[in-house]
């Protein structure tokens, strides 16, 4: 019986498990991580062995967040490993660039079938009244190999992290196509680097020119290393647990749910929770990921920079998820031209984005015809869908007109590239009105502070205090308004959001709500605070932790993970980024 239970167990940590896949939250990723870590300390004199060990551990982790799809996984750091050579050996010119071409385009291609195939048959079937289904063909070929019916052939399932590594394949092509990057010394190494658990399912977006020296150049982790390691760890673990998922289960996710039930402050309140609450979720994955990494003697990009103490929508987006908004920066907006000029790239891009806002356009027109009473936020929503579906064809004139009239050229190719930037940003989320009109909203907000700062940037440090927190006021505001588009489920949402607040704010109810949500509002009053404290005040806090006695931070460490095991008891959300 005991040998029973001893297999069973080991199955049930071995086994893809799909209503409860791995994430930092779940004990056995820690079982799983201990035993990492012990046995890394044998490979570590072997860059080679370690390389091949370190990415056969993450492979498996992947396995148990994602199943099978790990074959997609190996499939993708095959390709591009082999590719990456020939382009790198390559001496003729036009190889280089169709095998280049083929690198992006096979990556693009992959991630938009898993992100895209719902979205542009729904589209199909729509316009020409046609009823053709999604079908999976990696099941279908799945089935095949295995002789049976084991996976479903009629549904798509988005799998975890492929956005991420996808982006860092690309760029680790790219740029031995451009001769800043030599290829990886092995295939271990390159599969290492893509592959590497911390950072694969939600980033952050590491660069081969920033990973693959540390594999080589290995360091030993000091005690100073540990201590910061473990401290990012427990504040990641702190700032999911005790902030994004009470203020998602206790607040924000009920009123999103129905935000006619509630008044226009609460409306207005679960957008600015829900940005803390997106804030704490996200960078606590990436600060958990950054530790665990350190831990290992390796150094992840920093994806956060306190985004909130922001003044303007062009300083929050340089602290906001920085390793996607650099890449967006050197592989879209830059090679698109940047604020000089725009090529054959930009006409193209508005062409894709021409053909996403159409055929979105198509069926909220159609339901737009149905409304008996359009309120406010029907009226907003009409507007920006009408000058987004728009967009690409008033790009285009332009584009002439600055060809004709040459002082306008730069103002028309910085403003039109940033908002193809911020829209490409948001077809990346997901195919819906709701991204796009969320990557739209931030493209005019950038536009707007570009025209009012005269296209120089702004020294925040030598503001005023007054202007300065009138800016991060302001900019906080305008960034949780933006995400109403994206938490809700759908234009619906959305509308009966902006709805609640403009028409029935219930001011006369204030206190009263703020008494029934008190622990809510103090906690996301507290969140805020703690964010806007001084840099050197949380220096100070690391160092601290770093460098005190092993058994200081033992003692710490086990206080708050009894407290976290305390808090999973309730109910706990999945991380929001590893959708995307």
């Amino acid at each position: 019986m005991q040998i029973s239970e001893a297999f069973e167990r080991l199955w049930s940590f071995l086994a893809y498990a799909p209503e409860r896949p791995w994430n930092f939250i779940h004990p056995h990723f820690w079982v799983f991580y201990t035993l990492v870590l012990a046995l890394d300390a044998l490979f570590r004199p072997g860059r080679w062995a370690r390389s091949l060990y370190l990415w056969v551990v993450s492979i498996f982790f992947y396995f148990k967040t994602s199943g099978l799809f790990f074959f997609l996984l190996i499939f993708t750091i095959h390709m591009d490993y082999f590719l990456g050579h020939v382009v790198y050996r390559s001496r003729a010119p036009w190889l280089r660039r169709i095998l280049v071409t083929l690198s992006v385009i096979t990556n693009l291609g992959i991630l938009a079938y898993f992100k895209y195939a719902y979205f542009f048959t729904e589209s199909f079937n729509e316009l020409l009244n046609t009823h053709f289904k999604v079908i999976n063909y990696l099941a279908v070929f799945a089935n095949t190999m295995a002789g049976g019916n084991y996976f479903r052939v009629d549904q798509i399932i988005l799998p975890v992290g492929i956005s991420f590594y996808t982006f860092q394949t690309i760029s680790y092509t790219v740029e031995i196509y451009r001769g800043r990057l030599t290829p990886a010394r092995s295939l271990a190494d390159f599969g290492f680097f893509v592959a590497f658990f911390p950072q694969l399912v939600a980033g952050p977006i590491m660069r081969a020119s920033e990973f693959l020296p540390q594999i080589y150049q290995p360091r030993s982790v000091q005690k100073e290393d540990f201590g910061r390691g473990l401290f990012w760890m427990l504040n990641g673990l702190v700032k999911k647990v005790f902030v994004a998922d009470y203020l998602a289960v206790n607040f924000v996710d009920r009123v999103f749910a129905n935000p006619s039930m509630f008044t226009g402050f609460e409306n207005l309140m679960a957008t600015f929770c829900y940005s803390l609450q997106v804030y704490c979720d996200f960078s606590g994955y990436t600060d958990i990921a950054y530790g665990v990494a350190l831990l290992m003697g390796f150094e992840l990009n920093r994806n956060f920079n306190s985004p909130y103490k922001a003044a303007n929508v062009a300083d929050f987006w340089r602290r906001w998820h920085m390793s996607l908004s650099t890449f967006l920066r050197d592989y879209l907006y830059i090679p698109l031209g940047g604020n000089r000029r725009a090529g054959v790239g930009s006409v193209v891009m508005l062409g894709v984005i021409s053909l996403f806002t159409a055929l979105l356009a198509v069926p909220y027109v159609r339901q737009w015809q149905y409304m008996d009473y359009p309120g406010p936020g029907d009226y907003f929503i009409l507007t920006v869908v009408a000058f987004l579906t728009a967009f690409g064809p008033l790009a285009l004139l332009m584009y002439a007109m600055g060809y004709w009239w040459q002082r306008l050229a730069r103002f028309i190719h910085t403003e039109i590239n940033l908002m193809i930037t911020m829209l490409v940003g948001g077809l990346w989320h997901g195919a819906s009105w709701m991204f796009v009109i969320w990557g739209g909203l931030n493209g005019a907000g950038l536009m707007a502070y570009k025209l009012f700062s005269g296209f120089r940037r702004v020294n925040i440090s030598e503001m005023p205090a007054w202007r300065r927190t009138l800016g991060i006021t302001i900019t906080f505001v305008f960034i949780s308004f933006t995400r109403i588009f994206f938490r809700s489920a759908d234009l619906d949402t959305a509308r009966s959001m902006i709805d609640q607040i403009l028409q029935h704010f219930g001011g006369n109810f204030v206190p009263e709500r703020i008494a029934l949500n008190g622990r809510c509002f103090l906690l996301f009053t507290a969140g805020m605070v703690i964010h806007w404290l001084p840099d050197f005040l949380k220096e100070k806090l690391r160092s601290g932790l770093a460098r005190s006695p092993l058994a200081v931070q033992a003692a710490i460490a086990c206080l708050v993970v009894f407290i976290i095991y305390q808090a999973t008891s309730t109910e706990l959300t999945p991380f929001i980024y590893f959708q995307f």
